[in-house]
Formats: C-alpha cells, sequence, structure tokens
C-alpha cells in the first residue's frame, strides 16, 4: 500500500492471481470506514466481484465462494463484523440499467446508512453515484492473470 495523495489516499497494489485480488480486499476491508460509497472500476472479467470477495471474507459477511456478482440481482447484501460494530456490505451491479430514473429504483440513498459500506459496479456511468461516491477502486488487467488495483479514498 502506497501513502496518502493530496485529496485523500491512495492505495495501489499488484496482484498475479484470484487468490491475490481476494488478499487485496480483505486488506481493504481494514482501511473502509463506514458509511462508504465506492465505485469500483474495471472492464468485464477483470476481478471487482473477487475483490468483493476478500472484503466480505474479513468482515465477517460471507464466505468467498457465497459472494456472487449481482449482475442480475442487482444488488446483494451482505451483514458483517467491522471492529465489534456491525456492518452492512451492499455489492450492486449498475451495468444494465439505462438512466437515473431506473437507478433512483434501487433505493441508493436509503443503503447509505453510518453503518454501510456500499461497492457499486459500473457506478462511474451514473452522475448521481459518482457525486455521492467516498472513492473509487479500478483494476485493470495487465497481462495473464495480472491485475493493478487503485484505490481513491476521499477525506
Amino acid at each position: 500500500m502506497t501513502g496518502a495523495v493530496a485529496e485523500g489516499k491512495k492505495f495501489e497494489f499488484t496482484t498475479q492471481s484470484g487468490t491475490d485480488t481476494i488478499d487485496v480486499g480483505r486488506k481493504l476491508a481494514a482501511v473502509l470506514q463506514p458509511p462508504q460509497l465506492l465505485v469500483l472500476r474495471g472492464d468485464l472479467g477483470t476481478g471487482k466481484t473477487t475483490l468483493v470477495k476478500g472484503i466480505a471474507q474479513a468482515l465477517d459477511a460471507a464466505d468467498a465462494d457465497e459472494v456472487t456478482s449481482p449482475t442480475f440481482t442487482l444488488i446483494h447484501e451482505y451483514e458483517g463484523v467491522r471492529e465489534g460494530r456491525p456492518v452492512k456490505l451492499y455489492h450492486l451491479d449498475v451495468y444494465r440499467l439505462e438512466g437515473e430514473r431506473q437507478l433512483e429504483s434501487l433505493g441508493i440513498e436509503d443503503l447509505l446508512t453510518d453503518d454501510a459500506i456500499v461497492l457499486v459496479e459500473w457506478g462511474e456511468k451514473f452522475k448521481s453515484i459518482r457525486k455521492r461516491a467516498t472513492g473509487e477502486i479500478s483494476i485493470a488487467a495487465t497481462g495473464g492473470d495480472g491485475r493493478t488495483i487503485t484505490v481513491m479514498l476521499k477525506d
């Protein structure tokens, strides 16, 4: 993990496998302080859901094999614990939504409680999500199973 940047914190990781990506998710869970709304960016198949598996594991919210992509259900909710306190982890995939109206029907603002971490795949498509986001996680393929994961958190 690298240090702070001018307006918040930046962390960068390099992974060589899905297992490495899950491990990065576990490390990130220690940094993510509720309430958080993070945009998950990356091409199809780069490991966004794999990263969420690690975050969910670290929060005792779900085992890795229980975390799946919410492509068709749109939202998956997990309940876990962070620093001895209950935490809700919401994993959304808004790829199939076509406009702000459809997005509003999900009720994202209702998910943003003091004990929630909300991770939104494809959230960059929507101005309202970008505006509310407290950070962004970008995953880029570097060849084979290699990935670069960059996390930017606002103060």
